[in-house]
């Protein structure tokens, strides 16, 4: 039998992941993305075997205001269970709306979110400081981050990533007006120096951060490294629910504190609970571990194929690969009528946003998926049996563009789950590594 330890930890992860979350979503509204991204588009692309999850047209906004209440509950801790779920829900359906916004801190929340369902933690603040629980869940959470980290840093051991120092070599540059860091940004030794030192830095956290001696130096490193990474990328509040993250490999001693200070905050009476680890069950410990086995298989399932992973981007999404890749296209689509004959090229910005335009122009998925909407869309108009080919190039992090899908080739005669290399180009060089 496990020794009980205090839940400050459980309390103020919970506490943080709920504000961090609020705040995404207030953001999120405030910005206007709601309308720009899922309203104003007239076709969203999907993810596959989830088609039938779509925008709600203007009760969209509902949604994120259920999203935010759950959030609020969350934070508080008010029914903290039907909170997480409503949560959970409500998150993974905005999320699986349009793949086109897919980024791995929403992926990440999704997948932390649904783990919370599993894992008890008290309500409230002051009522929470005085309870125990199993120390496997507090585990089960550092476990989690610290996965991320080390599959991003293993994802970083790459011939581009090392020897090239691409994108870095590419974004960098650009952030010429960042006062004291811009003409600094110019210079290739720094482009070198972040793509091994973030590689280091993701493949070590996890183990500093374990590690009661470098805990602190560790978590000071990750404010930095977060801090640094927010002013130079546009990636929202990732950094942010990555430093609260963090937090969880502190000891019960400075959560505890942490919970002093908000516990001066009033709030509903909660009630006051001493253990929660009597209400454990199998089936909570049998989720959490099928859950984590998903965690660390997953993102090894590119593995399976043998093409190149950052030209057809098979098993690329969902497993932590962060900011490794600058991929532009272009692609010009054709109709054609086998029947008539009749042709007409394609203005993709009649159909999709600049937004959508750009991300499916370097994503096989993305334009098998367009070019079977296209066909639909022209059989309407008449064309009987109508066949659509593209005219494409990409440039992968910096090599000159190459044509990217063959020109010969009927994508809607293809199925949407027929090997990409039936379609897509070859890659003309080698990238090596994990």
């Amino acid at each position: 039998m496990r020794t009980e330890i205090s839940a400050s930890p459980l309390v103020v992860f919970r506490t943080g992941f709920g504000l961090m979350m609020l705040l995404s979503i207030i953001r999120f509204w405030a910005y206007g993305w709601i309308d720009k991204l899922y309203l104003q588009p007239d076709f969203h692309f999907s993810y596959r075997y989830f088609e039938w999850v779509q925008p709600l047209g203007v009760y969209t906004y509902g949604l994120f205001a259920v999203a935010a209440v759950a959030a609020c509950c969350i934070t508080v801790g008010y029914r903290y269970r039907l909170a997480m779920v409503v949560f959970f829900l409500s998150f993974t359906y905005i999320e699986l709306m349009d793949k086109t916004t897919y980024l791995n801190h929403y992926y990440f929340i999704s997948s932390l979110s649904l783990l919370l369902c599993f894992i008890p933690i008290p309500a409230g603040w002051a009522a929470a400081r005085g309870c125990k629980i199993d120390p496997l869940y507090g585990n089960v959470l550092r476990l989690f981050v610290a996965v991320v980290y080390f599959y991003a840093g293993l994802a970083k051991l790459n011939s581009d990533w090392l020897l090239q120092a691409q994108p870095l070599a590419i974004w960098l540059p650009a952030k010429y007006s960042i006062p004291l860091l811009g003409d600094l940004l110019q210079q290739r030794w720094v482009h070198y120096g972040f793509a091994w030192g973030g590689a280091a830095y993701d493949l070590a956290i996890p183990f500093l951060l374990y590690w009661r001696r470098t805990r602190t130096m560790a978590f000071a490193l990750v404010v930095v490294f977060h801090v640094l990474t927010r002013v130079l990328f546009p990636i929202g509040m990732f950094p942010y629910i990555m430093i609260v993250s963090a937090l969880i490999f502190f000891g019960p001693e400075m959560h505890d504190r942490i919970l002093a200070v908000l516990s001066r905050i009033r709030l509903p009476s909660m009630p006051s609970i001493t253990s929660i680890s009597g209400r454990d069950t199998r089936w909570r410990h049998v989720a959490i571990t099928i859950l984590l086995l998903v965690h660390l298989l997953l993102p090894l399932r590119y593995l399976l194929y043998d093409q190149e992973l950052f030209w057809t981007e098979t098993g690329y999404r969902f497993s932590w690969r962060v900011m490794l890749m600058e991929k532009a296209g272009l692609a010009t689509f054709t109709v054609r009528d086998a029947q008539s004959d009749r042709r007409a090229v394609v203005d993709n910005r009649q159909y999709l946003t600049a937004f959508q335009e750009k991300q499916m122009a370097t994503q096989p998925d993305f334009v098998l998926q367009y070019a079977h909407f296209l066909a639909e869309r022209y059989r309407a108009e008449g064309f009987l049996e109508p066949a659509v080919y593209v005219d494409s190039y990409v440039a992968l992090n910096g090599r000159l563009s190459q044509r990217y899908v063959n020109p010969e080739v009927d994508l809607a005669a293809i199925d949407i789950d027929e090997p990409v290399e039936r379609w897509l180009m070859p890659f003309n060089d080698t990238i090596y590594g994990f």
